[in-house]
């Protein structure tokens, strides 16, 4: 029988252009571990290492990288920016979120900022890792996945 693989090891910068005390490093470095790992059961990621950085915006950088990257004059709650898997297995990645857009939107949708914080790291982990969802199967994938992961922390599905 073969042996299970070792899951992908994980090396996460966590940068903090705002402060937000309720999202410490090592809650961030969790929910991005969760999202890794479930990709990788998954298969359609076939990386040993991830390597990502993960920063925490204001409006004003938030909006400036979604105007400069994406042509869109408004903060965005997540921003990623997937860079592939290199020939010796490790995928790279940055992801932003924008704090006053992740507030806002928790407060909107009557989600803890907690639970909301966690949806938008998993799904800003998992466009790093070359999930996307422009096409209806492509999102069905990684929207099933989000929520797998997500309900084994007891989250609610943000889909439904």
């Amino acid at each position: 029988m073969k042996p299970e693989p070792s899951p992908p090891e994980l090396s996460l910068a966590v940068q903090y252009g705002v402060a937000e005390p309720r999202l410490p490093r090592w809650r961030l470095r969790r929910w991005a571990r969760r999202a890794l790992d479930a990709a990788a059961q998954d298969g359609l990621v076939d990386c040993t290492r991830a390597e990502f950085s993960l920063r925490l915006v204001g409006q004003a950088e938030g909006r400036k990288l979604n105007r400069a990257y994406r042509e869109r004059d408004y903060a965005t709650n997540v921003l990623t920016f997937e860079y592939g898997t290199d020939p010796l297995g490790t995928a790279r990645g940055d992801i932003v979120i924008c704090i006053p857009v992740l507030v806002r939107e928790a407060r909107e949708q009557g989600k803890t900022l907690l639970d909301h914080a966690a949806h938008l790291t998993i799904h800003g982990v998992l466009h790093a890792l070359g999930y996307d969802h422009l096409k209806a199967r492509d999102a069905r994938r990684m929207e099933t996945l989000e929520t797998a992961v997500l309900a084994d922390m007891r989250i609610a599905d943000p889909y439904a």
